[in-house]
């Protein structure tokens, strides 16, 4: 490694540490302001020009924001409208009914579980957590668990949708480990279950039960009215059937884009109306006006109070938007000053098998870089060559520990981190011990299961 090389993983390290410092020390910093000026900082020291890093504030932050940014906002207006028609209630109120306590962490991940093989991880989350609030605010009612409630229903969402998110395709991860790789996508998937089962209850249902009790994590009221609210007296909720239709239309519009791109002709036109449809952006705009014709609408609701609402949505998630968008600038003045480089040159001198050694390489480059998508191109990449040059390298185990290995630690360098961290009104502590402990539990268990699955013969590759 050169001189640039070790002063550029320092600078990386030390704008982690500069960030947590402005946030949790004396200063105590706005989370967006302390991203910014992170970024700032990390930027001079790493020796770019101001103009560079300018353009990569601007570039971080508009990427993110474009990614992920519309989707939240029209998710929390989805919220907001299964909360008002009484959706969210009749929903919480048949899995409270029909699961004891101890029970209802394990179907939290089942419901993440199936939201989570289609959806990305915020796309997932946003569409959860009006449920996540339900259930776990009649548990907060109800006095019989101790800790937080929030923690206990949110960590086996997060586990869920992070194991899918990275193991699993059609997410973006595993698709572009596949195709650095050459891979074929049926086994990848189908490993990439196998894989994710054993790290979601791990990661999920188990550590929430340690971690819960040691929390007392409570999100912002304005946000838990938003989404937990009764409706109002006199108003029939609609069926079961329908509310969950309502809900999982984003999953099931995104679910039929990935079947129809695997079994139908490319360029057919049904090919492209639910590619279309499957755009995470036009499967959460659909399922918007869905609710609003479906739910209130054709349902002789109240219009003007239906567009007050959906105004009103909007002002909880406005804070956790700006700071998602810091996070992505954060990120993005890392990734300009090839901090990812830096920790491919360091990848040349480990000597290790290809499975862990790309683990490996997606973690450090995930981590330092706050990318998960860095991880995964940098360390497909990298082994590509080494993958092709050797037919006993199962491509689809290796694609499978790539996307785990991105998932190591999620932190304040991450987006994701910052919506956990502001959704469930944590503290930076209170998001390390979740978001970034469940992510590594996630992470390391996938390198185990890949590790033993490895060890069966005759796997398809």
């Amino acid at each position: 490694m050169s001189e640039t090389d070790i002063r550029l993983l320092l600078t990386a390290l030390f704008g982690v540490l500069f960030l947590v410092g402005l946030i949790v020390s004396k200063i105590r910093l706005h989370p967006l302001l302390a991203l910014l000026l992170s970024a700032v900082a990390v930027g001079f020291a790493a020796g770019l020009v101001p103009g560079d890093i300018a353009k990569a504030i601007s570039a971080g932050a508009g990427h993110t924001l474009g990614d992920a940014g519309l989707v939240i906002a029209l998710g929390a207006m989805l919220g907001k409208i299964l909360s008002d028609t009484g959706v969210t209630e009749t929903i919480a109120n048949a899995i409270t009914a029909r699961a004891s306590e101890r029970a209802l962490p394990w179907a939290m991940a089942l419901a993440a579980f199936i939201v989570g093989i289609p959806m990305f991880f915020e796309v997932g989350l946003v569409v959860l957590l009006p449920l996540i609030f339900s259930v776990a605010r009649k548990l907060e009612r109800g006095g019989h668990v101790k800790g937080s409630p929030y923690v206990l229903m949110g960590v086996p969402a997060i586990a869920a949708l992070a194991a899918m998110h990275g193991m699993v395709p059609p997410h973006p991860g595993p698709l572009t480990a596949i195709a650095a790789l050459k891979a074929n996508v049926g086994p990848t998937m189908l490993l990439g279950f196998i894989a994710a089962i054993p790290a979601i209850a791990l990661g999920g249902p188990i550590y929430g039960h340690f971690i819960a009790p040691r929390l007392t994590v409570r999100p912002d009221e304005a946000l838990l009215e938003q989404y937990t609210h009764a409706p109002k007296p006199g108003v029939e909720p609609p069926s079961v059937g329908l509310g969950l239709l309502a809900v999982l239309m984003p999953a099931l519009l995104m679910l039929a884009h990935t079947i129809a791109d695997a079994a139908l002709p490319k360029g057919a036109f049904v090919t492209e109306i639910l590619s279309f449809l499957g755009k995470p952006v036009i499967a959460m705009l659909a399922s918007v006006i869905f609710a609003c014709i479906m739910l209130v609408y054709l349902r002789s609701g109240d219009r003007d109070h239906l567009r007050e609402s959906l105004g009103a949505s909007l002002k909880p998630i406005a804070g956790i938007l700006l700071i998602i968008g810091g996070g992505g600038a954060f990120q993005q003045v890392l990734v300009r000053a090839k901090v990812g480089e830096a920790i491919v040159h360091l990848a040349h001198y480990f000597s290790l098998p290809a499975l862990p050694l790309g683990w490996l390489i997606a973690m450090l480059l995930s981590v330092s870089t706050g990318s998960a998508t860095v991880g995964i191109v940098g360390a497909a990449g990298l082994l590509a060559p080494l993958a092709a040059a050797d037919p006993a390298v199962n491509l689809a185990l290796l694609a499978i520990a790539i996307g785990s290995g991105s998932l190591f630690f999620n932190y304040a360098n991450h987006a994701g981190f910052w919506f956990v961290k502001e959704s469930f009104g944590m503290t930076m502590s209170e998001a390390t011990w979740t978001i970034s402990i469940i992510q590594s539990i996630v992470a390391i268990v996938g390198l185990v299961m890949v590790m033993l699955l490895n060890l069966v013969p005759n796997l398809p590759h």
